[in-house]
């Protein structure tokens, strides 16, 4: 069976240069961008140091975006989720920190600047 590797994930965004902020505070830095041909929208690629991207793309006038429920959430690996949530600027908390032991994870469910639900999780030791 032939195999596939997730490249990156896109997220739409209102304003790019805010979610690039929000996103640094993860550890993610800039890495490329390129400009469609008609030039109304820039995709900005964020990368951490394993080689996973976020694609977050901007289109003149759109600034209101409608999550639907075929997405639900990004999720993050951090090492302390408690931490986290009060050393980053986020926009809302979904689900405050707490154990989630099904999952053998202490999780946290965050909003980025355009809406988009992040999970934050840690591993349960």
């Amino acid at each position: 069976m032939p195999s596939a590797t997730i490249l990156h994930t896109c997220l739409n965004v209102a304003d790019a240069a805010e979610a690039i902020e929000f996103y640094k505070q993860f550890g993610f830095t800039e890495s490329w961008q390129f400009t469609t041909p008609d030039g109304r929208t820039t995709n900005y690629y964020v990368s951490d140091g394993d080689g996973v991207e976020l694609q977050l793309s901007e289109t003149d006038g759109e600034t209101d975006f409608e999550m639907g429920t075929g997405w639900d959430h990004l999720a993050l690996g951090v090492e302390d989720v408690d931490q986290t949530v009060e050393r980053i600027n986020h926009y809302g908390v979904e689900k405050e920190p707490g154990p989630q032991p099904e999952a053998e994870a202490y999780t946290a469910f965050i909003r980025d600047p355009d809406g988009h639900v992040v999970e934050l999780i840690e591993p349960l030791d």
